[in-house]
């Protein structure tokens, strides 16, 4: 952008207030500092390592202790849409994020219902006998998990957080990346009640639609007829963007491998006392990685 012959044309905004953190108090302001000197590369070595503050550190270095920290007592039934909304746990990659809402749908008390998709390749009666895209049983349609697409094995409980993945009903808070508590489900339809934004408390309703991968998300077009959403107990840092949360939680044991996402995901806590992380194993030390290209920063 800066090699642009259109940069000299550009007016530079700088944004001074931290909206997040209350940086009237010394210690939520020294952590704002700390977020942005992450965001330019700073605390970080020359091998994109960072150490990861003591605040940050779970009782134990656990997928159990860091769930036990931002959702206690999720076993319990009867917890508020406040709860849920105050609280995510953030992951690198959507295959961790599955394993994850997986493993708290799992403590979450009720029984699960699980709706199967209908996959299939549009026109494929029209293919000519040979097509490779005939090649691809349904089995493998269904294997298939990309961000915009919902799972083709859904479970889900009443009362447990989703989100929704599609542009339904944008004038009534239904979007890409709304949050919801369900509320009643059926075979063609889910009733939800809305947890963040302006539409917070208000009843929608999301039907089975026809979902279709990104063009960069999978090499051929297909359909899959599902219930646009996702549980959401936990988000990619990437569709965390945008969000302030209470308590987050941060599972670094796959590590961030883009320009800024440690960034995103230490910057959407509201409190420097309210986010904990966990990392692999392996490493004796709390550290992971820290991804910035200095050379896209302005000076």
């Amino acid at each position: 952008m800066q090699r642009s012959i259109l940069w000299r044309r550009i007016t530079v905004l700088h944004l001074h207030q931290n909206m997040r953190l209350n940086t009237h108090i010394e210690e939520e302001a020294n952590f704002a500092r700390w977020q942005l000197e992450v965001g330019h590369g700073g605390h970080t070595d020359d091998s994109s390592n960072i150490t990861l503050p003591p605040h940050f550190h779970c009782a134990e270095n656990t997928l159990d202790s860091l769930l036990d920290a931002i959702y206690p007592n999720v076993h319990m039934p009867g917890n508020s849409d406040q709860y849920f909304s105050e609280r995510i746990i953030l992951s690198t990659m959507n295959k961790t994020v599955n394993e994850l809402n997986e493993t708290v749908l799992e403590r979450f008390p009720g029984v699960a219902q699980t709706f199967y998709s209908i996959d299939f390749i549009p026109n494929s009666e029209q293919l000519g006998e040979g097509d490779p895209l005939l090649n691809y049983p349904v089995e493998y349609l269904n294997q298939i998990n990309c961000a915009t697409l919902p799972l083709a094995k859904l479970e889900l409980k009443i009362g447990c957080p989703v989100m929704v993945l599609k542009n339904l009903d944008a004038a009534n808070g239904v979007c890409n990346g709304s949050r919801g508590i369900l509320t009643r489900y059926s075979n063609r339809v889910l009733e939800i009640r809305l947890l963040t934004g302006e539409h917070a408390g208000e009843t929608v309703f999301i039907p089975r639609v026809a979902n279709q991968p990104g063009e960069d998300e999978n090499a051929f077009k297909f359909t899959r007829r599902q219930f646009p959403i996702r549980v959401c107990f936990s988000m990619t840092i990437n569709k965390s963007q945008g969000q302030s949360v209470k308590f987050v939680g941060l599972d670094l044991r796959s590590p961030v491998f883009t320009h800024g996402q440690f960034y995103v995901a230490v910057s959407r806590v509201t409190s420097v006392r309210n986010i904990k992380a966990i990392w692999p194993e392996a490493l004796e030390e709390a550290k992971t990685q820290n991804v910035v290209y200095r050379e896209v920063l302005l000076d």
